[in-house]
């Protein structure tokens, strides 16, 4: 069985299919509704054979279902039956879940997205909870997100958005009690070091979540 991987982020969509080596992508925005998403994907993967699709949402899903509409796409995401529009079966999952599920190595691992938000996901023995830890507050009336999100970047600095970083990722492993903490997305790339005790994640291991989606050992929490 081929699976087609969709990664819906906030500036691109991203796909990839088995057996393929290069994925493609294609630009999003505040424009993008679901629709155009589907439209657009369909276009980019005409040449792919795939049987089924694993979606990566940017928002909260529970069992498959989105529960709110996107920040940073167009609304009409929620209630949008993607398998009648692909014409596939379709598992649907938080977009950094994905990229965690992609990331893990066993045992008990928490995910951390630094993109324009904050995405965050727990994996205990192949069971995956997808976080929404971005809108916590912090300090100052902030959230999580407001100091280690874009807009913690822009405001603070590096220097500082660094120290944001390392405390709030202390905060949270000791919080959940992790023995694994993965840094991904795509600012992780601008920490001059990383914490203690991480790793640095990949955007391309999304795909490998998306494709491990389909395995009978994962659960979705």
């Amino acid at each position: 069985m081929k699976t087609l991987v969709i990664d819906v982020g906030g500036t691109h969509i991203k796909i990839l299919a088995t057996d393929q080596t290069e994925q493609r992508k294609f630009a999003s925005g505040l424009e993008m509704t679901a629709q155009a998403m589907v439209a657009g994907v369909l276009e980019n993967s005409r040449d792919w054979e795939f049987d089924r699709v694993s979606i990566g949402y940017p928002g909260p899903v529970v069992q498959g279902k989105i529960l709110k509409e996107p920040q940073n796409l167009s609304a009409g995401w929620v209630g949008f039956d993607f398998e009648a529009a692909l014409g596939k079966p379709v598992r649907l999952i938080n977009d950094a879940a994905m990229q965690a599920l992609g990331s893990y190595e066993g045992g008990r691992m928490l995910f951390l997205g630094l993109g324009t938000g904050l995405g965050s996901a727990l994996i205990i023995n192949k069971t995956i909870a997808p976080l929404e830890l971005a809108h916590l507050p912090y300090k100052k009336n902030r959230t999580f997100e407001d100091y280690v999100g874009l807009r913690g970047l822009e405001r603070l600095g590096k220097e500082k958005w660094q120290q944001a970083v390392e405390d709030v990722v202390a905060r949270l492993r000791a919080a959940l009690v992790v023995e694994h903490v993965v840094l991904g997305g795509g600012n992780v790339k601008k920490l001059t070091a990383l914490p203690p005790n991480t790793r640095q994640g990949d955007n391309r291991k999304a795909f490998v979540g998306g494709f491990r989606l389909w395995a009978e050992d994962y659960a979705a929490g």
